[in-house]
């Protein structure tokens, strides 16, 4: 057996319970995802390519494909390696260990608490108002969403993700009824003749579509976290990519049926000069009163996301504590609730404090897009283990292969690339922010060697996997 086969049946043999069901993975893509950019986003996105209609929706179009070229992609390599880490385990069996833990490092420091943060904050801004709040209310808010999301998540796996279908199932309709209202009520359609498509391209435009598209892209992030709970999955050769798959491509026709309705209440003028798209396009067709109603959705909506955020992310600690990598405590399971609950608290601990502070906002401006480099790592990771696994029974293989993935890893590092040479200042001190994760490595490394070498193994250089 090689030693890949066997990390895979050490992995699989994972101490979190497998739990997580088909509908549970549909319902937490989702969820994960939809948080409050779509109700904000669009009109942005229509201003950036000019107020062009067609050009703004093909960037959710392409956003939605990428995305769903990624879920395929990662639908094979979860299948194949159902444990507990998704991205990381991929990216440290096939690159090694070093960018694996950058990769983990950068998710606990700033990625994912800095999501979680942004959330929070924007929780007790909505929240705002409906009740009034002071400035220091509006952060006990913040962190007291922050910990009943994290006390649930400690219960209990089961819990937390029947917490996430009914709140990911709420927003979702909620949405929806919303968006087919706002068609069918809606007259923006009917005034003016919206500006469908330029008569030209110029470099204005095109530099345009590059900036929508990230913005599109930030309010698809989130799909990527289902694969941290692939150990948690109950037969994950078969629902893993089903549902990641079912998923994603609900996002896509959600996002584009809310831009759809969004068009049709207030047309191409109104959508790109709204900065509250949402709430805007109901008071205008609907009534102001029903504005509340949808600040209750989008309060949902942001619960949901964090809860699915708190629900994924922390697997990825566990196992790199469970690799020797990172603080030992959070390697540990529950004895009763059968959870990572140190690994947990941990994430939502640091959380709290950028929320506090406020310094999520400047972080995540840097080193988001880093985030990408792991999402193209990790995809190339399929190549990897084709070559060196070929007899592997793989219950799901990507469509297309070799291309899917292919296009995949291309479209999510020109992403980052795109932001190194357009932003150099905020991609160097990003690229800085992770590199600062080596020094722990070694310090890591170093312990894991000495207690290999006191069992009598032979240590690996601090660089090697």
């Amino acid at each position: 057996m090689s030693e890949l086969d066997q990390k895979a049946d050490s992995e699989v043999s994972s101490n979190l319970p497998r739990t997580l069901g088909l509908r549970d993975l549909i319902l937490l893509t989702i969820g994960s995802v939809i948080g409050s950019g779509i109700f904000l986003v669009p009109g942005a996105v229509l201003r950036q390519v000019n107020g062009f209609i067609i050009p703004a929706l093909l960037v959710w179009v392409i956003g939605g494909v990428l995305s769903l070229l990624g879920a395929l992609t990662y639908g094979e390599l979860a299948a194949l390696k159902p444990a507990a880490g998704g991205l990381y385990v991929y990216i440290r069996d096939c690159f090694g260990r070093f960018p694996a833990f950058l990769f983990g490092w950068t998710l606990f420091f700033v990625i994912s608490s800095g999501a979680v943060a942004t959330l929070a904050v924007a929780f007790s801004a909505y929240l705002g108002e409906i009740v009034p709040l002071t400035p220091l209310l509006a952060k006990c808010i913040a962190v007291l969403m922050i910990t009943v999301v994290t006390v649930v998540n400690v219960l209990g796996t089961r819990k937390s993700s029947d917490l996430q279908n009914w709140t990911t199932a709420a927003k979702v309709i909620a949405i929806l009824v919303m968006s087919i209202l706002l068609l069918w009520l809606g007259r923006g359609f009917r005034g003016a003749s919206p500006i469908l498509w330029p008569t030209y391209f110029n470099t204005s435009l095109v530099s345009g579509f590059g900036v929508a598209m990230i913005s599109v892209l930030w309010a698809y992030e989130g799909w990527q976290f289902v694969t941290y709970n692939a150990g948690e999955v109950i037969n994950a050769k078969r629902n893993f990519p089903l549902g990641l798959l079912i998923g994603t491509a609900a996002l896509v026709a959600i996002y584009l049926i809310s831009n759809l309705g969004y068009l049709a209440a207030l047309g191409g003028f109104g959508v790109a000069n709204s900065d509250r798209l949402a709430a805007t396009a109901v008071a205008t067709v609907i009534a102001p009163a029903a504005v509340k109603l949808i600040t209750i959705m989008i309060l949902i909506s942001i619960f949901s996301a964090t809860n699915g955020t708190m629900l994924s992310s922390p697997r990825v600690y566990y196992a790199m504590a469970r690799d020797g990598l990172f603080f030992h405590r959070l390697a540990e399971v529950h004895p009763r609730f059968r959870t990572p609950a140190f690994a947990v608290i941990a994430g939502a601990i640091w959380s709290a404090i950028l929320a506090i502070t406020g310094t999520f906002e400047q972080l995540l401006t840097y080193v988001i897009f880093i985030g990408w480099i792991f999402y193209a790592l990790a995809g190339a990771a399929i190549f990897v283990y084709r070559r060196r696994m070929p007899n592997a029974v793989r219950t799901f293989r990507v469509p297309g292969y070799p291309i899917t993935p292919l296009l995949f890893v291309i479209a999510a590092a020109a992403l980052a690339l795109n932001t190194i040479v357009t932003q150099p200042t905020r991609a160097g001190t990003g690229i800085v922010i992770v590199l600062l994760g080596a020094p722990a490595y070694l310090i890591w490394r170093k312990k894991t060697d000495l207690k290999q070498s006191r069992r009598g193994k032979i240590a690996p250089s601090a660089f090697t996997r």
